[in-house]
């Protein structure tokens, strides 16, 4: 199953499309299940009708949120590095999995029903954010800030593991410590020379 249309869009359908989108994203991450088709295109300020043009189902529209929330994130690690300090592009990058991870989580039903209809919004999604990794822990082990004995996959393993815990607000403060200690662990400590490769 896609979402892709073969006919470009018009500038105002487009602009729909991607606040029907933004706006979902939202919804999903704070409302999961709950969230409704008729609040995301009133939200969104287009008729119900607007969103079942670009989206014919629920599953359709979480597909399409998945896709650019992953896109999104991993993007952003570039974008993070162009103008921050690498260890600090990762942390703030850590923030971001984060919250693409609530938003999945919201999503999680629909998302399995869209792998039981045959589609498979997850084919790419750990080869790219592995990419996105890499890229941040290479540029912080060439800053001489981040070790560069670190596998970009224990990474990703450690942060889905960490966001699976956060399942509340009052989880918050206990994640930003965790994440914390998970980059303590990635800094490159001189005295120890750990992180020499």
């Amino acid at each position: 199953m896609t979402t892709a249309d073969p006919r470009p869009l018009r500038a105002d359908a487009r602009r729909n499309r991607d606040r029907l989108i933004e706006v979902a994203a939202r919804a999903f991450a704070q409302d999961g299940p709950d969230a409704t088709l008729g609040a995301i295109a009133k939200e969104a300020g287009v008729g119900i009708g607007t969103l079942y043009r670009h989206f014919a189902t629920r599953e359709e529209l979480v597909e399409a949120v998945y896709r650019s929330e992953l896109a999104k994130l991993c993007d952003s690690a570039a974008e993070l590095l162009d103008g921050t300090e690498p260890a600090a592009a990762l942390r703030a990058w850590m923030d971001g999995f984060v919250r693409y991870m609530t938003t999945k989580r919201g999503m999680s039903d629909a998302l399995r029903a869209l792998m039981a209809s045959g589609g498979n919004p997850f084919s790419h999604s750990r080869a790219m954010l592995t990419a996105a990794i890499t890229q941040l822990l290479r540029a912080g082990a060439e800053s001489g800030a981040l070790r560069a004995d670190v596998e970009p996959e224990d990474v990703l393993f450690s942060l889905s593991g960490l966001s699976m815990a956060a399942t509340t607000p009052e989880h918050h403060a206990r994640m930003e410590r965790l994440l914390d200690l998970l980059m303590d662990g990635l800094r490159y400590h001189a005295a120890s020379g750990r992180g020499v490769g």
